[in-house]
């Protein structure tokens, strides 16, 4: 039940249950076959309290704006090469040609996207250029790709359009400092609408981030 809840292999999610139980961060119920967090995971939960704020201000920011324009909005942080999405509201990109979909632990390429983007361009240009290294971008590409990334500086939001060219996305990075972690908030929408008013909705990103960072 387990592994088809999270849509893992069972034989990886019996070590990963296993492996908690040993360490005592899971408590396990022979009787009824039931696994529960134990004390220990305290100290965790404490943790992310502190990092993500108890109070839910991360999870309220995606679901104002995706009250207040419709369309699909992501939360995604670094992984590897790559943005991985941590929480969304909306159904999917609504893009016919793409089977995309804005899904918690969707992974989209760290170049090339507006994600992406608006997260190498909190970074040092040494960093990027490591970044870009370990993408086996193209040194060639390395000057153009700093260019872009200090438009978006300039600017306050990445964007760009998905591969189909029927989606656009704009992209505003939150500040470290006040969450602890590297996150980036997204919007994503047909071209056609989203594409006309990107400066309009990327004022209104910041504005909510802004808001739930003061609250």
């Amino acid at each position: 039940e387990i592994a088809r809840r999270f849509e893992l292999h069972p034989s990886t999610v019996n070590q990963l249950l296993k492996t908690m139980v040993e360490s005592a961060h899971l408590t396990f119920e022979a009787g009824t076959k039931t696994y529960l967090p134990s004390p220990r995971l305290t100290r965790f939960g404490s943790w992310l309290a502190e990092t993500y704020g108890g109070d839910g201000r991360l999870r309220a920011l995606v679901a104002e704006l995706y009250r207040q324009s419709g369309e699909v909005v992501t939360l995604t942080t670094p992984n590897d090469l790559f943005m991985q999405v941590i929480d969304h509201a909306g159904a999917d990109f609504a893009d016919a040609k793409s089977n995309s979909q804005a899904e918690r632990g969707l992974r989209v390429s760290m170049f090339g996207s507006a994600i992406g983007a608006a997260y190498l361009s909190t970074l040092p240009a040494s960093e990027v250029r490591r970044l870009a290294e370990r993408a086996r971008i193209p040194a060639a590409e390395h000057q153009s790709l700093h260019a872009m990334l200090e438009a978006v500086r300039i600017d306050g939001f990445a964007s760009g359009l998905s591969a189909e060219g029927t989606i656009r996305s704009i992209a505003v990075p939150l500040s470290v400092s006040s969450i602890g972690v590297p996150l980036v908030l997204g919007l994503a929408g047909p071209a056609e609408r989203v594409g006309t008013q990107a400066s309009g909705i990327a004022a209104a990103m910041h504005s909510a981030i802004a808001r739930h960072s003061a609250s």
